[in-house]
């Protein structure tokens, strides 16, 4: 006789614990039944971050920009019972109310996400998040690598992550959704 499987905690009480972490230490729900944490990023991701959200702000409607929503490290809570902390994500503008982004964890799936990779979070970000992204709705996904300077494009086809375009060095690239985008202001923010 096989013993029973052991049962999986719900979303309710994972994401319970997740709220009880410590200060500093960011909980995802990237697999059935698991929370993985993460402490605070570096130095390097967190410029590289910055720089992102205010190369985006012409964008961003919360910051005078047209066309788009943008959040830094927001919970997203998806259909599948999963939690993600995206570095950036973005919702297309297509309404005046911005009031799902009042909700925590947010229920609206992004059309973007961005990731900042580091060498602690590289991994989970290739290999849980960016399918996971995929497979939920979220149309783009970027990778954005500070050590290697490259920023990798996907998008979302019959919910799987295909690689678009990948951008290196101080090139100036179209990066979709956003259009040409100058990659030296990523990696030499201003002094």
């Amino acid at each position: 006789m096989r013993a029973p499987s052991p049962r999986v905690p719900t979303f309710e009480e994972l994401y319970k614990a997740i709220v009880a972490l410590p200060e500093g230490v960011t909980g995802e729900i990237l697999e059935p039944g698991v929370i993985r944490t993460m402490a605070r990023p570096g130095r390097m991701h967190r410029l590289v971050a910055k720089s992102l959200s205010n190369e985006l702000a012409r964008f961003d409607r919360d910051r005078g920009g047209a066309g788009w929503w943008l959040e830094v490290e927001a919970e997203v809570r998806f259909p599948n019972e999963r939690l993600a902390v995206p570095d950036l994500a973005g919702w297309r503008a297509v309404d005046e109310s911005a009031a799902f982004l009042d909700q925590n964890p947010i229920v609206r799936v992004p059309d973007w996400c961005c990731e900042v990779l580091s060498p602690t979070t590289e991994r989970d970000d290739r290999r849980l998040k960016l399918p996971l992204y995929a497979d939920q709705g979220v149309t783009w996904t970027w990778l954005v690598d500070p050590e290697a300077r490259i920023v990798e494009v996907h998008e979302s086809r019959d919910r799987v992550a295909v690689p678009v375009t990948e951008a290196k060095g101080d090139s100036v690239a179209e990066l979709p959704p956003f259009g040409p985008f100058d990659l030296r202001r990523l990696w030499e923010p201003a002094r």
